[in-house]
């Protein structure tokens, strides 16, 4: 009996052991999978990033190439080209994962800071300030979501304006303007810069100011604009989009302590329609759509309208009167500013990076693109 006993026990023991093992194994093989995966995981980020990484610097490599062949921008270059980005990303080897990149021009865009007459920073610049009231009503017109709201372009502008002028006092801009004492009593409180936007999301925090009209709402029906003309989307687009807080020059005095400015002016080369409808003094949606479809215009895969090289340009547009004007301060044919966005994929994972960098030549006279934003997203 007692034999029976000893061999019953050691049974238990036996399978008891076992037991342990086993689930030891399970879990030491869950552990090793897990750091298997997480090294893998951590492996694909890292060749992400770096092949990223490559798209920008291939993107900044077309925009100096581009600078040393002329000083003009469109958006008939090649940067500006996806067929022809495709082309220059096939001359890279690469055994697995794919790159896409693409460049807009951030001076096509509205610049926020040169609403404000920099580096004085205390008065509107005129022309800016009635490029911005034509902007804002157009896009508040346009946008059923704000029907029903106190917002409008006077409120904007006026606000914008008293975030960005150099000093803080009773002298509001207008009756809609906001100083501190305003945003003090706001829950919660904070204060304004007082000075330049650094990044656009600031935007979001200026008096008038409503997601609705920041981030793009639907479209209103039967106006006068074409359907498409916020580019072909059911939204009116947004304050955000179409305008940038880059831009920035060395000015040519020193004014308390600020040695930099804001010119302003807009490639009228690659500006979307609703920022080429606001620098147009008759606000005539058809001008500006006749401007833009001249400068897009393609036969057989070719531009039509290439000389592009004048600001004037606009003036051999066929559906243009000949005696409209757009202020010269408001216009150019250049830029040193751009936008680049770099996608890499690798399996099932993607990364994109979103690149602002400035063209510039370094001491040596050597053009170099130079990174003033570097954002995953």
């Amino acid at each position: 009996m007692q034999l029976n006993n000893n061999r019953g026990m050691a049974l238990l023991i036996t399978l008891t052991v076992m037991t342990l093992l086993i689930a030891g194994a399970l879990e030491m093989n869950r552990r090793v999978r897990t750091a298997v995966e997480a090294t893998a995981a951590s492996r694909d980020r890292q060749t992400l990033t770096q092949m990223a990484y490559a798209g920008v610097h291939v993107a900044m490599a077309m925009l100096i190439k581009d600078k040393k062949q002329s000083p003009v921008d469109s958006i008939q270059e090649d940067w500006a080209d996806p067929e022809k980005i495709a082309e220059v990303l096939q001359e890279i080897p690469m055994d697995k994962g794919r790159i896409t990149f693409s460049i807009t021009d951030e001076m096509g865009k509205i610049q926020v800071n040169a609403l404000v007459d920099f580096p004085k920073g205390r008065h509107f610049k005129e022309p800016q300030k009635i490029m911005w009231d034509r902007f804002t009503r157009n896009l508040i017109e346009q946008n059923e979501d704000l029907e029903d709201t106190e917002t409008d372009a006077a409120t904007i502008v006026n606000s914008v304006k008293d975030w960005l002028d150099s000093e803080d006092d009773d002298a509001t801009t207008g009756l809609s303007g906001a100083e501190a004492d305003y945003y003090e009593g706001l829950e919660p409180p904070y204060a304004p810069a007082n000075g330049p936007f650094r990044h656009i999301d600031e935007l979001m925090q200026v008096k008038g100011m409503i997601p609705a009209l920041f981030g793009g709402a639907k479209q209103k029906e039967n106006t006068d604009f074409p359907s498409d003309f916020f580019g072909g989307m059911p939204d009116t687009g947004s304050l955000d989009k179409y305008m940038t807080v880059y831009g920035m020059s060395r000015s040519a005095a020193k004014v308390n302590d600020r040695t930099f400015t804001f010119e302003g002016k807009i490639n009228i080369n690659t500006a979307e329609l609703p920022v080429l409808l606001a620098i147009i003094p008759s606000e005539n949606a058809d001008y500006a759509r006749a401007i833009y479809d001249y400068r897009n215009e393609k036969e057989d895969g070719e531009f039509v309208n290439t000389n592009l090289a004048s600001p004037a340009w606009y003036k051999n547009v066929p559906d243009i009167p000949g005696d409209l004007n757009i202020d010269p301060n408001l216009i150019t044919v250049s830029s040193d500013y751009f936008r680049i966005t770099a996608t890499a994929g690798l399996h099932d994972k993607e990364m994109k990076l979103n690149v602002v960098v400035h063209r510039e030549q370094n001491k040596k006279g050597k053009w170099i693109c130079r990174v003033l934003s570097w954002q995953p997203e």
